[in-house]
């Protein structure tokens, strides 16, 4: 059998071994109060446990290995982190081990007290031939409270991290809310493509140069456009002009420095999704709320923090223009209902979150969750995969708890830190 000190730490937490006479290899009884907390971290396997062995009750630490002889392999000896390990379970003792102060280690040895169906499953669930998803076979018949509680687990797991770079650019702001989500939505606004370039944007013209002229839509659309490079040159049509003439001042007046205009790409993109649109897009939301951060913090209803991005209107220009001096037939540019489910999921969500999490403020928290779960499910290879095992998802709270359970659990196999993955190992 092929053990690992994953599996042998899932038997310990868990208890899943023969617990009737449990004795060290030198024969002292042992009884467990309690099995410890499982660090993943660097030190001893389990911290604070609570165990009598002999007459002795112990408080502290549990060493873990496949055979005893790691522990000296490992060189824990003369690790100081080590000293308090009170019990050393094993799969199989090979050799005593002898601690720093010349006593032996109470060795609890489990080679004859894991169920071989256990392991079976076990190796089946990790080691076995998948093509989606290591529980591809079982998941099947997972109970439905099992599989949505899990994904509640994973989604704030997911929020979190993204929370971790929220406020790791808060902090680059001096604690700036209203900079900070200005630049990540700006990012989003770039969906995936032109996301650099977006944010580089936002970098180089910060709100409050914005806010100094949001009675003016000209000098708004001028500055835009100007810091993304795209007024530099000879200029034909009216509109571009005016941009320009507007832009050469304020840059003057800021030392402003646009970005390189090379970094926007529109090959292979729907002209629908042209950078120049989403500027105009991005424009036309600053023209019509500055402060957007604060507005979306007193919006309540998923409908109001929809209509700040369905109601904006884009220059009228753009209707009949993708790009600067090149007409098209006329047709709408503005925000589309997926482009703003988007920019709700990925921007208005983690925020309210990030907020909530930040200021120990449990409603902003909730807010992100029903936000989430008003909006619709993505469309992905990943969430094909789940509907072809099962897993139907109905909203966008359960397509992104997937999209993290993919990606940060069955493609490393982590079924032993994965409530589906114990559900399944525990089956009779």
């Amino acid at each position: 059998m092929l053990f690992t000190e994953d599996f042998l730490h899932y038997v310990w937490k868990f208890r899943l071994f023969d617990n009737t006479d449990l004795k060290t290899v030198d024969g002292e009884a042992i009884h467990i109060f309690s099995a410890g907390i499982h660090n993943t971290h660097s030190g001893p396997d389990f911290s604070n446990a609570r165990i009598r062995i002999g007459d002795t009750t112990w408080a502290g630490n549990v060493e873990i290995h496949v055979p005893s002889s790691d522990w000296r392999k490992h060189n824990h000896t003369n690790d100081e982190a080590y000293k308090n390990v009170i019990l050393h379970v094993v799969y199989r003792d090979d050799e005593p081990v002898i601690t720093a102060d010349g006593n032996k280690l109470p060795t609890l040895e489990l080679e004859n007290r894991i169920s071989p169906d256990l392991y079976n499953r076990f190796h089946s669930l990790v080691y076995g031939n998948q093509t989606i998803i290591p529980c591809e076979g079982n998941i099947g018949h997972i109970d439905d409270m099992t599989i949505r509680s899990w994904l509640t687990r994973v989604l704030v797991e997911r929020l979190e991290k993204r929370a971790e770079t929220v406020i790791k650019a808060l902090d680059q702001n001096r604690g700036d809310w209203e900079e900070t989500f200005y630049q990540f939505l700006a990012a989003n606004f770039g969906f995936k493509t032109n996301a650099l370039p977006f944010e580089m944007l936002a970098k180089s013209l910060p709100q409050n140069i914005l806010a100094k002229h949001k009675n003016n839509p000209l000098q708004i659309e001028a500055l835009i456009f100007g810091q993304a490079g795209f007024l530099e040159g000879d200029i034909v049509d009216e509109y571009p002009k005016k941009l320009k003439t507007e832009y050469d001042f304020l840059r003057k007046k800021y030392s402003l420095t646009p970005i390189e205009n090379h970094l926007w790409k529109f090959l292979r993109m729907r002209p629908q999704n042209f950078p120049t649109i989403r500027l105009a897009q991005f424009a036309a939301l600053i023209i019509k709320s500055n402060h957007l951060f604060s507005k979306i913090l007193d919006i309540r209803e998923v409908k109001g923090l929809r209509d700040l991005f369905t109601e904006i209107q884009v220059n009228p220009y753009w209707e009949e223009h993708y790009r600067f001096d090149m007409p098209s037939k006329p047709s709408s540019k503005n925000l589309g209902q997926s482009s703003v489910d988007v920019l709700l999921l990925n921007t208005l969500a983690v925020f309210l979150f990030s907020y909530g999490k930040h200021l120990q403020l449990e409603y902003y928290i909730s807010r992100s969750m029903k936000l989430l779960e008003s909006l619709p499910k993505e469309e992905n290879n990943i969430i094909n995969d789940f509907d072809v095992l099962g897993v139907k998802v109905k909203n966008a709270f359960e397509s992104q708890a997937l999209l993290e359970l993919r990606n940060n659990y069955c493609n490393f196999k982590k079924c032993l830190q994965c409530g589906i993955g114990n559900k399944i190992l525990k089956l009779a």
